[in-house]
C-alpha cells in the first residue's frame, strides 16, 4: 500500500514517454489513446498525493519527486501534441512562448532563492491543470483551440505570477503552499490550514 504514490507517480513518467512515442509513429488512433492516456495521467496526478496523505507518507522527498514528474509529464504530452498538431503550436507561438517563459521563471525564482525546485502545489495551479488538460483534449480531438487555449493561457499566466508571490514571500522552502494567503501566515510565522485531500 505504502508504494502505491510512488507507483503513480512514476506511472506518469511512463504515460509521458508512451505517448510520445505512439505520436512519432503516428499510430492510427491516435485521438482516441492519447485522450485516454491523459486522463490516465491526470487521475494519476490527483490520487497519487490524497493517498500519501491518507497513509501518511506525504514527504518532502516525495513532493519534490512528484512535482518535478509532473513537469516532465506536461513537457513530454505537449511534444506529442506538437508532433501531431504542429498548426496549432505554429498559430499560437508567441503566446506559447510567454507561458513557457512564465513557467520557468517560477522555477528560476525558486532555485535562486531556495536552491530547490517549485513544490508550492497551489490550489490555483490545480485549476489550472485541469483547464490545461481540457485545452490539450481539444487540440488532440480537434486540432485547434481558440476560447479554451485563451483560458488556459490568461489562467496559467496568474497562477505563475501567484508561484512566484509565494515564492518571494516564503522566509524558507516550504512544499504544499495553497495560496499567497498561506504564504503571508508562514512568513508571519502563523499555523496554515491544509485540506486534507489537497494540500494536507
Amino acid at each position: 500500500m505504502r508504494k502505491i504514490p510512488l507507483f503513480l507517480i512514476y506511472l506518469r513518467l511512463i504515460i509521458g514517454f508512451l505517448l510520445l512515442g505512439l505520436s512519432i509513429i503516428h499510430i492510427k488512433h491516435y485521438e482516441v489513446i492519447a485522450i485516454s492516456l491523459f486522463s490516465l495521467g491526470l487521475i494519476s496526478d490527483i490520487f497519487d498525493g490524497i493517498i500519501a496523505r491518507k497513509l501518511n507518507i506525504s514527504t518532502e522527498k516525495l513532493r519534490r519527486l512528484d512535482s518535478n514528474i509532473d513537469q516532465l509529464f506536461w513537457c513530454l504530452i505537449a511534444v506529442a501534441t506538437f508532433m501531431q498538431y504542429p498548426n496549432f503550436f505554429i498559430n499560437n507561438v508567441l503566446s506559447i512562448i510567454i507561458l513557457i517563459t512564465a513557467e520557468a521563471l517560477t522555477y528560476l525564482v525558486c532555485f535562486i532563492k531556495f536552491r530547490k525546485e517549485v513544490a508550492t502545489h497551489a490550489i490555483s495551479s490545480k485549476v489550472w491543470t485541469l483547464i490545461m488538460f481540457a485545452t490539450l483534449i481539444e487540440v488532440t480531438w480537434k486540432g485547434e483551440s481558440t476560447i479554451l487555449f485563451q483560458l488556459c493561457l490568461y489562467v496559467g499566466l496568474v497562477t505563475r505570477l501567484e508561484i512566484i508571490a509565494i515564492l518571494l514571500l516564503l522566509k524558507k522552502w516550504t512544499n504544499d503552499v495553497p495560496s499567497v494567503f498561506h504564504a503571508v501566515r508562514l512568513r508571519q510565522g502563523l499555523p496554515i490550514n491544509r485540506h486534507k485531500m489537497f494540500n494536507g
